[in-house]
């Protein structure tokens, strides 16, 4: 006791000493969120606004439009992003982490300490989100460094017909420099984007002292006299006024990164202020000017500054890309882990941050589908019909999961909770609706990619839900293996450890070990890896190790689903445990299936695109880290 009371006094940090260290630390985490979080929102104001009057459904210009739309654009930010998502969805976070994916997770346990029925409905709307999420984030580069190499043409109109290799050049270098990481580039992303939103905020201020009329706007009357007296425009409206709120679900999907406090400051003392004087500066723009309402926001700066404000944006798009491309790694190592998609071969750029993964095959996909996106759609105006349906599916799903949970809740107000988020719920509904109207003219290709990788990554979940069982079909169980007669085999030295996905049974490779070498190892060991639902398990909750008889072991190591699972490494504290192992005398055993023709419970095409899937799948040596001289691999051929 009195040596627990000690180790207490010498290493529980000092509560005045952490809240210093946390002072010191938030500045940095701020800069930092700067530029990760915001940087897709932070680059909206290059085509938000223009495309309220020269989009698909382009209003006519006057000042009771431009003052109608401004006024829908502040309260659509205010209550979408300020106070939906800073205030409220981040307080929704998983131990610390966001995203659809952790949100999901966080619903299901809601559901199974509630209703379990709903479990599935649950599941299959946060795997339909995360499917969304890749639409945006193919999307995203393309209509950002699109419309910023745009202002090309308004430094010099000769040069327009350079905007698309341009821009097609830029986005090569940009996934070809992925395989370095972020770890460098990531030390100006801050920097860059404070000078950015510091720019924002100088233009609308300079254009808004010109013109200040437009400050009416702030009046939420402008916007609900517009959708009185024209209601058939209004609802067309709210498809370009959403596009000021693109980028609003990185909020939650990267607090993990710098948690909730540094976001929340971020949003609300430098990016909302910036965002909101930019679109007040653009309005005042043109309403001094009707020419400039075909790029307002390159119009707001004087004719000397609009090179270096070409350049500037094309830095600020490139960087709110790499977070895009940095989300759609996380997204799909998370899904990997979690049993949606296989095992994809997996690069950690960082010797210290485990979060920044890149995964080459998503790059080179993602990269094909911009390039084919700029090439198709040519300009930033015919992109930005296809941007929104992604972001407000996603926003909805979001808000459909956060309902769950507080009704399955106890939590403080939880009545006037359900009833704030049913009412953002509604206005969500509409700008869906109202983004699906583009539906012809680009919207379609969102929702064909988001359809198809639901397909995907639902197959994946059931298929290999199918072949676990098949495999606990052909497997005995453990109980009946430890408590029976052993093996009258030969023993021979050393310790062979089992992988298994179900510890229940007794895993197929020991059987063909049996079959094809007919010996046993004189120590046996049953691994099984379990992914929590929790981002992160801590190191004294990893390893699990339980005696089943005489030199046999069943091991359980946990891993949180932002974890990177490494074997070794987590069986090097074996020997604190009571069991010493020899790298040299250790041999992995491991089963590989292959899915055959057959009947059974996937359709014909489920069945072959399932297999095509597990073709493309990391082997389970590769996955976990295991040495590859100390292997072996023993395959079956299993019908669906």
């Amino acid at each position: 006791m009195v040596r627990r009371n000690i180790r207490r006094l010498l290493f529980t940090p000092d509560p005045m000493n952490q809240s210093r260290k946390q002072a010191r630390a938030l500045g940095p985490l701020i800069l930092a969120a700067l530029g990760v979080v915001f940087g897709d929102i932070g680059t909206s104001p290059l085509y938000a606004f223009k495309e309220a009057f020269t989009g698909v459904h382009g209003l006519p210009l006057s000042e009771a439009n431009v003052l109608a739309t401004l006024s829908a654009l502040f309260w659509a930010v205010t209550m979408i992003i300020s106070f939906k998502y800073v205030f409220i969805v981040l307080r929704f976070d998983n131990d610390g982490e966001g995203g659809s994916l952790a949100l999901a997770s966080l619903a299901q346990r809601s559901a199974r300490a509630g209703v379990r029925r709903r479990v599935a409905a649950v599941t299959a709307a946060g795997v339909f989100a995360a499917a969304m999420f890749y639409g945006d984030a193919v999307i995203t580069p393309a209509i950002s460094v699109l419309s910023a190499v745009e202002g090309v043409a308004v430094v010099a109109p000769t040069l327009e017909h350079l905007i698309e290799p341009i821009t097609i050049v830029i986005i090569v270098l940009l996934f070809s420099v992925q395989r370095s990481g972020t770890a460098i580039v990531g030390r100006f992303f801050g920097p860059v984007t404070i000078v950015w939103f510091a720019v924002l905020a100088l233009l609308g201020i300079r254009s808004i002292v010109q013109t200040p009329v437009v400050l009416d706007a702030l009046n939420p009357a402008y916007a609900i006299m517009f959708a009185l007296e024209h209601p058939g425009q209004a609802f067309l409206l709210l498809g370009a006024v959403f596009l000021a709120l693109t980028g609003g679900e990185a909020l939650y999907a990267d607090m993990g990164h710098f948690g909730r406090r540094p976001v929340r400051m971020a949003w609300y003392l430098v990016v909302s202020p910036a965002l909101l004087l930019n679109y007040f500066g653009q309005g005042a723009l043109v309403l001094r000017a009707s020419e400039t309402v075909s790029n307002p926001f390159f119009m707001l700066a004087p004719d000397d500054w609009r090179l270096p404000l070409v350049l500037l944006a094309t830095l600020a798009t490139v960087i709110a890309s790499q977070a895009t491309i940095s989300g759609a790694f996380s997204i799909t190592a998370q899904a990997s882990r979690l049993g949606y998609l296989p095992r994809l071969r997996q690069l950690h750029t960082s010797d210290t941050e485990r979060g920044q993964v890149y995964i080459p095959s998503v790059n080179w996909l993602m990269m094909i589908g911009v390039v084919v996106l700029v090439l198709e759609f040519e300009t930033s105006g015919d992109l930005a019909a296809a941007y929104g349906i992604a972001v407000s599916g996603d926003m909805i799903i979001t808000t459909l999961l956060m309902l769950f949970i507080t009704s399955m809740s106890h939590r403080r107000l939880r009545g006037v909770l359900l009833v704030v988020l049913g009412g953002f719920l509604m206005v969500e509904l509409l700008f869906f609706a109202s983004n699906l109207t583009k539906f012809m003219a680009g919207g379609w290709l969102p929702m064909m990619l988001g359809a198809a990788l639901f397909t995907l990554l639902t197959t994946w979940k059931r298929g290999s839900g199918l072949l676990a069982r098949e495999r606990r079909r052909i497997n005995i169980p453990m109980a009946d293996f430890i408590s029976g007669p052993a093996p009258d085999v030969p023993r021979v030295s050393g310790t062979a450890i089992y992988l298994t996905s179900d510890p229940e049974t007794v895993p197929s490779a020991l059987f063909h070990n049996l079959k094809h070498f007919k010996v046993l190892h004189e120590r046996i060991l049953f691994l099984h890896v379990k992914i929590e639902d929790v981002p992160v398990v801590p190191e004294a909750e990893r390893v699990e190790l339980l005696m089943l008889c005489a030199e046999t072991y069943a091991i359980e190591l946990r891993y949180g689903f932002r974890e990177e699972p490494d074997i070794p490494e987590a069986l090097s504290v074996l020997p604190s445990l009571g069991l010493e192992l020899e790298a040299m005398d250790t041999t992995y055993f491991v089963a590989r299936s292959t899915v055959v023709e057959g009947v059974g419970d996937l359709t014909t095409w489920r069945r072959s695109l399932f297999g095509w899937m597990l073709r493309q799948s990391e082997g389970t040596a590769n996955y976990y880290h295991l040495p590859p001289n100390r292997v072996v691999e023993l395959g079956t051929q299993i019908s669906l």
